[in-house]
């Protein structure tokens, strides 16, 4: 794992470019403590800083292939790369080192962006090509790695200067660069609880979508797609049994592949059944005993303590966790948002930006996790819903009420008192309003009201909307299809897997791997979802799958989502930047935000018991938060990660300057005085 930083830009002084290139990269050392290194020519600039994992003495980067020609700083792990290396030797192709990093180079340079459907990885890279000039970037198929641009136009119409880099903050290097918030984006972001898969909240930022690749040529961006989202495929033709097979045999599989590491994995294990199955197959797959490592909290309505103890010992992990409360929720926030870089609208992910730390003081550099598994296994009860809400003119009252205390029943207010204002609720929903949305609408009415925070009051679905409508087939998937569709462009890459995972992993060091969002896991999920059940269940096949390997009572329990305290926290603790909400100063430097709305809601949250505290309330309060600590922090240029140490301590150990060459550059030529150091 690595962060990777750059630009192309022709104006920037020569003598200063490497100075700037370090300054980047000291931003987001983090996530590459062990080494960096970075790569010069006329007016280009690439550099990473690294997490080593595979081939620790000889994957050092920037890295070229045999012709000297590609220039390649790669930031993740490509999980076939020993398969891949096998057949690019069958071609011909010869290595200098075991490093997946010089796979993806050679593949690259035998194939061109056609190799990208090829790859099983994590990944987000930029390949410089020197004899044309052109500047490649590329991310993987689900967004597991983040990947943001920048690039100013002239009055032709032509990039006048391009940045990228793994994460926003490192631009705040680059001479002339400012952050600024923009508040359409937010009032995107609050309504569906994500930026879109192309967007940030700032101005001038795009991000790379998942499965998509940018060539920079000549001053002009071309962004095409490479890989589609395989959820609407043939559904598998055998047995029950056959399919349950099948399914445990796609995810051992994946584990497998994803515990290819020169170092030691471990495993986030939460207590539910996505974490400890995948804990499950790393135990029977590894030639040593696995460490797992999990999260406690102080109030009981959180705390999954009991179920991570059950399964650590059934399947005999080393288990070992933190204690998370308030007042450690309070202190990490800032940091946090810091590393998160886009408003949240809950704290679930201090805590893991906690474990994080934790594990890293372990000693472990890698993590697999579960993440993933809901989205393709339609673990969700919006998948139960959604079913529930598309067939509610064909059931009778008794099915409609039976079937709704089916969908939560660990929450108090699906209890039977209740359910006849659900069904009400229900009732009112089982028409689609947002037209492809159908299976959102009654998540995104909280999104509703947290985007009344913004002084414009457009339409916030409007891009949403656009984005869906103007999507291939879309149209065509059947309702619950779409709300996979949905999950996986929205909150599976833009919080689940950065912001609650990689960006709080990565804030120490860490790598997250994901056995569930691999493309074969992905398409065997797709292709037997509903086939032999109704999805009244949850994840039916799953746990037929894995009922010899885990404890009953993991098979048995109803889905706890991962939740933490929210709004009540700040309330309780009072930290000292809880005056960025509390000031109506504070409230009228944010950019596009009403400070009326804003006033009233802090005022309501302030005066109201945590118990009393509504669910759309608690999460505008908390985007609200977050969004004035991002603005302090981005726009005011006061940044607040604790974590963070001088730029002078970042120490390059590889420099490749093809500027010093003398005369033209034929295909083939030197790393001029470059090289590892």
């Amino acid at each position: 794992m690595c962060g990777i930083a750059g630009f192309v830009s022709p104006s920037v002084d020569a003598g200063s470019t490497p100075e700037v290139m370090a300054s980047m990269l000291s931003l987001i050392r983090h996530r590459g403590p062990d080494e960096a290194g970075y790569y010069l020519d006329d007016g280009v600039a690439m550099g990473m800083v690294r997490l080593s994992v595979i081939d620790l003495s000889m994957g050092a980067q920037p890295m070229a292939d045999p012709s000297d020609r590609y220039w390649i700083c790669f930031n993740g792990e490509l999980y076939n790369h020993i398969e891949l290396r096998q057949e690019l030797r069958s071609l011909g192709r010869r290595f200098r080192t075991r490093s997946d990093t010089e796979v993806v180079l050679q593949a690259w340079a035998q194939w061109g962006a056609a190799c990208l459907p090829r790859f099983n990885g994590a990944f987000a890279f930029a390949i410089r090509d020197a004899v044309s000039g052109d500047l490649f970037l590329a991310r993987d198929r689900y967004g597991k790695r983040p990947l943001f641009y920048s690039g100013y136009e002239s009055c032709e119409g032509r990039s006048e200067k391009f940045l990228f880099a793994s994460e926003m903050k490192a631009f705040q290097a680059f001479p002339g660069f400012r952050f600024e918030l923009d508040p359409g984006e937010l009032a995107s972001a609050f309504a569906v609880w994500t930026p879109l898969p192309d967007r940030t909240p700032f101005r001038h930022i795009r991000q790379l979508p998942m499965g998509s690749c940018l060539t920079v040529r000549g001053g002009t961006l071309d962004l095409t797609t490479y890989a589609e989202l395989e959820i609407d495929v043939e559904p598998f033709t055998g047995s029950a049994g056959e399919a349950i097979s099948f399914v445990r045999n796609t995810l051992r599989e994946s584990v497998e592949m994803r515990l290819r590491s020169d170092v030691e994995v471990g495993v986030y294990l939460s207590g539910g059944l996505d974490s400890s199955i995948v804990t499950a197959l790393a135990t029977e797959l590894s030639s040593h005993e696995v460490r797992t490592f999990s999260v406690e909290f102080d109030e009981a309505a959180f705390d999954e303590s009991g179920s991570q103890q059950v399964v650590a010992s059934h399947l005999g992990t080393l288990h070992s966790s933190i204690a998370v409360g308030g007042a450690d929720i309070a202190a990490s926030f800032p940091s946090a948002v810091y590393h998160a870089e886009v408003p949240a609208f809950r704290t679930a992910f201090v805590p893991m930006y906690l474990l994080s730390r934790h594990v890293s003081d372990a000693g472990i550099k890698v993590i697999l996790s579960g993440e993933g598994a809901d989205e393709a296994f339609l673990g969700y009860s919006l998948f139960r819903e959604t079913l529930l809400r598309a067939a509610w003119h064909d059931l009778s009252d008794d099915e409609r009420m039976a079937r709704i205390g089916g969908l939560h029943p660990e929450l108090s207010h699906f209890g039977p008192a209740n359910r006849a204002r659900l069904k009400g609720l229900f009732e009112q929903f089982a028409v689609e309003r947002l037209p492809g949305l159908f299976s959102h609408e009654l998540r995104y009415q909280n999104g509703r009201f947290a985007a009344r925070l913004l002084k414009e009051r457009g339409d916030p679905f409007a891009e949403m909307l656009a984005l869906t409508a103007s999507t291939p087939g879309y149209a065509a998937l059947s309702p619950v299809q779409k709300a996979q569709w949905l999950e996986f462009k929205t909150l599976l890459p833009g919080y689940l897997l950065s912001t609650q995972g990689e960006r709080m992993s990565l804030a120490h060091g860490v790598e997250n791997r994901c056995p569930f969002l691999d493309p074969a896991v992905v398409r065997a999920a797709a292709s037997v979802n509903l086939r032999f059940d109704d999805g009244s269940e949850e994840k039916v096949l799953l746990k037929e799958a894995f009922r010899d390997r885990l404890p009953e009572s993991s098979l048995a329990r109803r889905k706890q989502p991962y939740r933490a305290p929210g709004a009540a926290v700040f309330k309780d603790q009072q930290p000292d930047y809880l005056d960025l909400v509390l000031s109506d100063t504070e409230l009228r430097r944010i950019d596009g935000i009403d400070p009326v709305f804003a006033r009233k809601l802090v005022a309501k949250i302030m005066a109201t018991p945590s118990e009393g505290i509504s669910t759309k309330e608690d999460q505008a309060f908390v985007f609200l938060l977050s969004t004035a600590v991002l603005h302090e922090q981005f726009v005011g240029g006061r940044m607040r990660d604790g974590d963070t140490r001088p730029e002078a301590e970042l120490k390059v150990d590889t420099i490749v300057d093809l500027r010093t060459l003398p005369g033209p550059r034929p295909a083939g030529h030197g790393p001029g005085a470059g090289g590892p150091r």
